[in-house]
C-alpha cells in the first residue's frame, strides 16, 4: 500500500473502526487504522473527540468495495 494511493473510507470511533477493519479483513481488504486520540496522548497532548478519533484507509483501487461493505454494515446496525 503506497500512502499516496490511501483513500479515508471510514470516519468513527475506535470500537467501530477496529470492527469495520475485521470485516474488511475478512473480505481481503487491506487497511490502516489511525487514532488521532491515542496519537495526541502518546505525543503529551488530548485532542479529539470519541465518536470521531479513528480513521480507516484502503488502497484507492479497493475504496469502492470497501464503502460498500462499510455501508451494508452500517445499515445492518439501523435495521
Amino acid at each position: 500500500m503506497n500512502d499516496h494511493n490511501l483513500k479515508v473510507v471510514f470516519t468513527g470511533s475506535m470500537v467501530e473502526a477496529n470492527f469495520i477493519k475485521s470485516i474488511l479483513d475478512e473480505n481481503q481488504i487491506g487497511s490502516i487504522t489511525r487514532d488521532s486520540i491515542s496519537e495526541s496522548v502518546g505525543a503529551g497532548w488530548g485532542s479529539g473527540s470519541p465518536e470521531s478519533s479513528s480513521q480507516i484507509f484502503v488502497d484507492e483501487t479497493h475504496e469502492i468495495e470497501a464503502k460498500r461493505i462499510i455501508a451494508e454494515f452500517l445499515n445492518s446496525k439501523q435495521a
